[in-house]
């Protein structure tokens, strides 16, 4: 007769228990595993069957387990209590509603970007149809200051931001005033292809210490490409406006963007190279987003998310060897993701909260008054689709504007621990929320998780740079941790 029992080890269990966790496959033989704050270990298969069994486990992984309060003994309540104020710090930033508020200066711009993802108008536009008034920008600035933040960031955008100067320096002059009288901390950027730059902006600048965000997509045949001008002098352009920032202002104040399209996919060293070639010790590799132009001209159509993960993957490792070669050059994305995941801070990209960083972290204001959500919901208004419009700062009032039943409701449901696939997700503590994105993807707030492009983005990122920090190669991993903001 056969013996139907277990072995007796089956029976042996530690003295310990479990807090909450999540798992998820880091590849074939590793998984990682987060508690409710993102503190995490990774391990095999047979490790999380004893874990998950309170088997005996080594006592490596078991100090491990205890230190990050996945486990616990069972008997004090002093790890629940901790992880529950590691959890309060970590939503601490909820109570500094809507730090970020952007403002579009006017949709007039001198170049004719494939992938802009607003209306823009052309330079010789009507400028009273395309920019901001100056009674409107008073009512933005009352609306600003009725955030309860005590640190208010204003970036100017476009269009061309510096098309508008006038009410540039009308709010910098104007808002500088109140926060000194309301004793707020108060910061300015202007982001701007440099074009308009001369003697005026430039010492406007510097007075008012702003800090000044500009594209730069790679070498020129890159850039022209893909932010064509029709005098051709784009690249020349940018290239000289950096210049000049840098001798006659700051080497500090400056920082540059690029977006992937299908055609930089062929070029990631290159448009490195341009960075290090111009002095630049960061960039930021971002993908197009579904918005705008970038749809109705094809753009988002050259690639999908996977190959987009190839070329960061590729460009990534060639900015690790310029580190290890002696340049330093950080990779934006990778330095929000990697202090989101290595310490307690949350540096509030807007892309990587939950709930949404919509409305939450920032908001943006149109030339004409008109208040969204976030910049896409912005750029989805320009293609008809004003779910994510929450008002006009000529009509409504603060309370009107942010209390909308839409954008609310949305907030609801981007609460990831409570939505569908992402409750299970180890990586739930590092990710965020983006309805904005789902709506325009899939007409839905919260989206499946499975198709999200959005969600295969980050995972995938997540999954390489913790591959390498928890890899054998001891001199990559330290140029990762170099970038942690601790």
């Amino acid at each position: 007769m056969n013996n139907k029992f277990n072995a007796e080890e089956f029976y042996i269990h530690d003295d310990y228990k479990l807090l909450p966790f999540r798992f998820t496959p880091l590849d074939d033989n590793k998984l990682i595993l987060t508690n409710m704050v993102g503190e995490y270990v990774v391990i095999n298969n047979d490790e999380l069957t004893n874990i998950v069994d309170r088997k005996p486990l080594k006592l490596s992984l078991k100090e491990s387990l205890l230190s990050k309060h996945i486990i616990y003994d069972g008997k004090s309540n002093i790890p629940l209590m901790l992880t529950g104020l590691k959890y309060r710090t970590k939503m601490s930033r909820l109570k500094n509603f809507t730090s970020l508020h952007m403002i579009v200066t006017t949709l007039r711009c001198d170049y004719t970007c494939s992938y802009c993802q607003v209306s823009r108008q052309g330079i010789s536009s009507n400028k009273s149809d395309y920019d901001m008034s100056i009674s409107t920008a008073d009512n933005v600035i009352d609306m600003i200051f009725s955030s309860p933040s005590k640190a208010l960031k204003i970036e100017f955008q476009g269009g061309e931001s510096l098309l508008n100067f006038e009410v540039i320096k009308h709010i910098v002059e104007k808002s500088t005033l109140r926060a000194k009288g309301e004793f707020r901390v108060l910061q300015f950027v202007v982001a701007t292809n440099l074009s308009p730059l001369n003697d005026e902006i430039l010492n406007f600048l510097k007075k008012h210490n702003i800090l000044v965000s500009t594209s730069l997509d790679g070498p020129k045949h890159l850039h022209d490409k893909n932010r064509p001008k029709p005098e051709k002098n784009g690249y020349e352009l940018t290239i000289h406006g950096i210049n000049r920032i840098r001798t006659e202002y700051s080497t500090d104040v400056l920082s540059a963007l690029m977006t992937t399209t299908g055609r930089s996919l062929n070029f990631p060293t290159e448009i490195v190279d341009e960075y290090v070639k111009n002095g630049f010790n960061s960039i930021f590799i971002r993908p197009l987003s579904p918005y705008g132009f970038a749809i109705t001209k094809n753009q988002i159509n050259q690639y999908d998310t996977g190959r987009w993960l190839e070329f960061f993957k590729e460009t990534l490792d060639y900015i690790i060897d310029l580190n290890l070669a002696g340049y330093r050059l950080v990779e934006q994305y990778s330095a929000l993701i990697l202090t989101k995941v290595l310490s307690p801070k949350d540096l509030g990209y807007v892309d990587l909260q939950s709930p949404t960083g919509a409305m939450i972290s920032g908001i943006i204001y149109d030339y004409d008054g008109d208040v969204y959500a976030s910049d896409e919901a912005r750029m989805q208004a320009a293609m008809g689709h004003k779910e994510f419009r929450l008002g006009n700062v000529n009509v409504d009032s603060y309370i009107d504007i942010i209390g909308g039943d839409f954008i609310l409701d949305a907030i609801e449901k981007s609460i990831s621990i409570s939505v569908p696939q992402c409750t299970s997700c180890a990586f739930l503590p590092f990710c965020g929320s983006d309805p904005v994105y789902h709506y325009a993807t899939q007409n839905d707030v919260v989206g499946d998780k499975q198709i999200s492009g959005f969600c295969n983005k980050n995972s995938g990122v997540f999954k390489h740079l913790i591959s390498i920090i928890e890899g054998d190669d001891e001199n990559r991993k330290n140029v990762l941790l170099s970038w942690v903001k601790y």
